[in-house]
């Protein structure tokens, strides 16, 4: 399984109904099992980020179908990253020229 990080952004929408925010952390959570992946941290953050997130899912196309899915609501805009383990850095640096 791949990690992935979720950049995230309240819209104006999750904005006006922030009191509701860890319910919908769990419904993402809940999402994701269902879709295959695994939330690993949710963090609520200062700064350019409202959220971040750390999961992981078993390819891009999971990775991505939550993302939308998420955004599909419209309380938030993701930006996800795909991240990389001390492992996987290992085997990209072993197949460099």
């Amino acid at each position: 399984m791949a990690y992935y990080v979720y950049l995230v952004n309240f819209t104006e929408q999750g904005a006006r109904s922030v009191r509701d925010t860890t319910k919908r952390a769990d419904a993402f959570r809940a999402m994701a099992e269902k879709g295959g992946a695994k939330v690993h941290t949710l963090l609520w953050t200062l700064g350019k980020y409202d959220v971040i997130s750390i999961a992981e899912a078993p390819d891009d196309l999971t990775a991505t179908a939550l993302s939308l899915s998420i955004s599909e609501l419209g309380n938030v805009r993701a930006q996800t990253l795909k991240a990389f383990d001390a492992g996987d850095m290992r085997q990209i640096i072993a197949k460099m020229a």
